[in-house]
């Protein structure tokens, strides 16, 4: 049977259960409190397409509105697309039956960084930074971010595969920094085991989830040199088995994503700028994936079943919203997602392989929807 003649609906079931084997070996996540529909309607095929003619989106792993009009986007490179394309192409991979995470052969390491519009259309293209993921076995660039407090702005990359951190000036045009030796891993002070996120806190410092095999939080001073850590290897309090996201929230609070763990362990930052404080853990997650810190909630992506989730700080769960598969507007993974600061979220799908724009519908109830990260008031 050729691939342009396949039933809809026999594309979707083969893409669901290509999911890789590490997820199917998850367990359901436990919902409590109450759920209902989503707060918001999704702008339909508002990602356009910009890949040169036989390539698409690859996984979008990476996702950071910097303004309304801003949003950076870190993709684990393109996806090299069959010829010919399959009917029923929508603009992205998961359309035609692909798992862009899994489908490693059809990698390239081209368009890994750009920026793009309001209204979805690439007005940034960083291509002459592809050399930092070019040779990857993958998964590649896995976060991006800036730090609030940052008056330049700067843009951080976390390259999973190279254990390696990238900082940028915020145009894009220089390397400032990079943090970590390529292809070196290593648990001291200065090399990183498969990195995953960072985080900032008011006084500068820097925390960094190092991440999926180094199982811990780094803690650098606002020189980004080492101070301390906490975590390690393990299921007990404040070990992690894979730190996957950070948040920072008000009164030093930091929650840290167990992703194979299953929880989010909770810290606070004491007297002594070289270590967190342990504080509890929040069970009952399958997957958790992202993480944004409101002033008084966290939200969290969750994979099995997949879901955005509200907590309140003591752990309650205060509102739970599922996330279909369906396509045209399903994902298969909401790895990292984003709020501006007009309130609208956007999110990045690393299996289906693009991002999509999230407006809250008229009339919603404010506490259903996500607000931009916390951000400590000087």
């Amino acid at each position: 049977m050729k691939l342009n003649a396949v039933a809809p609906w026999l594309v979707l079931v083969g893409l669901a259960a290509s999911v890789t084997t590490l997820v199917a070996q998850q367990k359901p996540g436990v919902i409590s409190g109450p759920t209902g529909d989503s707060p918001y309607d999704i702008v339909r095929f508002w990602h356009k397409p910009f890949a040169k003619p036989g390539f698409a989106f690859g996984g979008n792993s990476g996702v950071f509105a910097e303004t309304p009009n801003r949003i950076l986007v870190a993709q684990r490179g393109e996806f090299k697309m069959p010829d010919p394309v399959p009917q029923g192409f929508l603009g992205f991979a998961g359309s035609i039956g692909f798992n862009v995470l899994n489908a490693v052969d059809r990698r390239v390491w081209q368009n890994c960084l750009y920026a793009l519009d309001a209204n979805g259309n690439v007005i940034e293209k960083w291509n002459q930074w592809d050399k930092l993921f070019e040779g990857s076995s993958g998964p590649g660039p896995h976060r991006l971010r800036i730090s609030p407090y940052d008056p330049e702005k700067k843009i951080w990359v976390i390259n999973e595969t190279f254990s390696e951190i990238y900082i940028f000036s915020n145009d894009m045009k220089t390397l400032v920094r990079t943090l970590g030796e390529k292809n070196v891993q290593g648990s001291d002070a200065t090399h990183f085991g498969k990195p995953q996120d960072v985080a900032f806190l008011p006084d500068g410092r820097v925390l960094i989830a190092d991440g999926l095999d180094n199982h811990r939080v780094m803690i650098m001073d606002k020189d980004l040199r080492y101070l301390g850590e906490v975590g390690g290897k393990g299921s007990g309090p404040g070990q992690f088995n894979g730190v996957h996201a950070l948040g920072v929230g008000p009164g030093g609070r930091v929650f840290a994503l167990d992703r194979s763990g299953g929880r989010i362990n909770v810290f606070r930052t004491t007297n002594d700028p070289k270590t967190l404080e342990y504080v509890t853990e929040f069970p009952g997650f399958s997957l958790p994936l992202d993480i944004i810190v409101n002033d008084d909630a966290i939200w969290v992506t969750d994979l099995t079943p997949l879901r955005f989730t509200k907590l309140d700080f003591q752990g309650n769960h205060l509102y739970t919203w599922n996330v279909p598969k369906d396509l045209p507007d399903g994902y298969l993974e909401v790895h990292t997602f984003t709020v501006d600061s007009t309130g609208i979220l956007y999110g990045g799908d690393n299996q289906y392989g693009r991002t999509q724009k999230f407006v809250p519908k008229a009339g919603i109830d404010p506490k259903l929807l996500i607000k931009a990260p916390w951000k400590a008031t000087r």
